[in-house]
């Protein structure tokens, strides 16, 4: 492990059991295109609990997750002009990119075949990343976003992932259409913050779940304006046909026939949890409806700041359940069971140092 000058602490998970522990590492000096930023919280995300169990076979241990990153700046470097010390600040999925592909070129660095993860990639410098479990990150300015006022530091973390994960494809695949009807498939981190985008838009949004016990909590808590049990043949069947877009952000394997049953004409079907094994995919509703299938990442960094601003402007937050670093263990276990309402944030300021 390269070492730097400064010093770090986090939490990391060194083999497949994922159980995460003190670890003290050290974080490169800021350079001249770079922030560095003291991290008072960071989001749990599905994808966390996957790579320290090396769910994806791309693991690399050490490792410490974490790319739901909100803090403050500390340092900033000779050509930094977009921040400065003491500004609000948030850092999501990734931290670097090839900044001149195609894609890059189109603002879509999520897409670049250079990107460099926020955690458990190879840096430009051959140093292996590490997230925002920890106290402090360094970061080029490019992929640090500005958090609004009015966007809190604690809730407002996951939207760098969950958030950004479903506004992207709703802007690219036109759900954004006021009136058009939505269904989010999966009421957890994604699926929540999905429902407040979709209000926002002003869609109609239906909530479909497996869980009856969720549906008061999405009509009154979310706002969303129907409820459908994916299990129930009935509510199945009363629903047929209603949809104009499903945003599909269930990550565990699960029937598509169910979701495109209940798509109109032309409909669109897109799928952004990640399950670990792949899904059946019946072709002939595809056919007789025309409807489409379609997938997408979380957005580039001008689309993610646009998010945030988009989420300041209408309130929009996740809903969390804060913990202290110490509890990060059997926060993962109840995540396995998505036993979250809808995430769960480490309050990394207030509690890392104590570990």
């Amino acid at each position: 492990m390269a070492e730097f000058k400064q010093k770090a602490f986090g939490l990391a998970a060194t083999d497949t059991s994922g159980v995460l522990s003190p670890f003290h590492f050290s974080r490169r000096d800021n350079g001249d295109d770079d922030v560095t930023i003291k991290i008072l919280y960071c989001g749990v995300c599905h994808s966390d609990l996957h790579s320290v169990k090396n769910d994806w076979g791309l693991t690399q241990y050490p490792i410490v997750p974490g790319h739901e990153i909100s803090g403050v700046v500390t340092k900033i470097g000779n050509n930094v002009e977009k921040f400065k010390v003491g500004d609000r600040v948030g850092v999501g999925v990734l931290v670097n990119s090839c900044r001149t592909c195609d894609v890059c070129q189109q603002d879509l660095e999520s897409y670049c075949p250079k990107m460099i993860f926020t955690y458990n990639s190879t840096d430009k410098d051959g140093t292996m990343t590490y997230g925002g479990y920890s106290d402090t990150v360094v970061v080029d300015q490019h992929f640090v976003l500005r958090f609004p006022d009015n966007v809190p530091s604690d809730a407002g973390a996951p939207l760098l992932c969950a958030g950004i994960t479903v506004y992207s494809p709703m802007k690219y695949y036109g759900m954004t259409e006021a009136g058009k009807h939505l269904g989010v498939a999966g009421l957890g981190g994604l699926g929540h913050v999905a429902v407040k985008l979709g209000k926002a838009f002003g869609l109609k949004v239906t909530v479909i779940s497996t869980s009856p016990k969720k549906k008061e909590e999405a009509l009154n808590k979310l706002g969303a304006d129907a409820f459908v049990v994916s299990t129930d043949a009935a509510d199945l069947q009363a629903a047929m046909g209603t949809m104009d877009f499903i945003i599909d952000t269930i990550a565990a394997v699960h029937s598509l026939s169910p979701l495109l049953s209940l798509l109109k004409m032309n409909g669109k079907l897109v799928t952004v949890g990640l399950p670990d094994k792949p899904l059946n995919l019946p072709i002939f509703p595809l056919v007789a409806g025309r409807k489409m299938i379609g997938g997408s990442d979380f957005g580039g960094i001008k689309e993610t700041q646009e998010m945030l601003d988009f989420c300041g402007k209408h309130g929009i937050a996740a809903d969390i359940e804060l913990i202290r670093a110490d509890e990060i263990n059997a926060a993962m276990v109840r995540l396995a069971k998505s036993d979250v309402r809808y995430r769960f944030v480490i309050d990394i300021g207030n509690s890392i140092s104590n570990l």
